[in-house]
């Protein structure tokens, strides 16, 4: 196992980590963003309509984008697995 291949196989990782949390990271910014405009322009400063909201869409996110990110996760650890041999020997 050289130095290169173990960058290599982090540098995937890491690729992956953030393809899989974009979906659920970029909904609770645009929520939030949408929320804190609402609360400037009302000067509604209650916690609750910040929380709530960003939850419910993360929820709706996650049931759409859900079947998605787990196949991709699923394939990448396939791939893990199928590539211990040549990272190994």
């Amino acid at each position: 196992m050289t130095p290169q291949s173990v960058i290599t196989l982090i540098q995937q990782a890491l690729q992956m980590l953030v393809l899989i949390s974009a979906p659920l990271l970029l909904t609770a910014l645009v929520v939030g963003l949408i929320v804190s405009i609402f609360q400037a322009a009302t000067q509604i400063n209650e916690m609750t309509l910040s929380f709530i909201p960003k939850l419910l869409a993360m929820f709706a996110v996650f049931l759409l984008a859900g079947p998605w990110m787990l196949g991709t996760l699923i394939d990448f650890t396939r791939q893990l697995f199928s590539s211990i041999p040549q990272i190994i020997g």
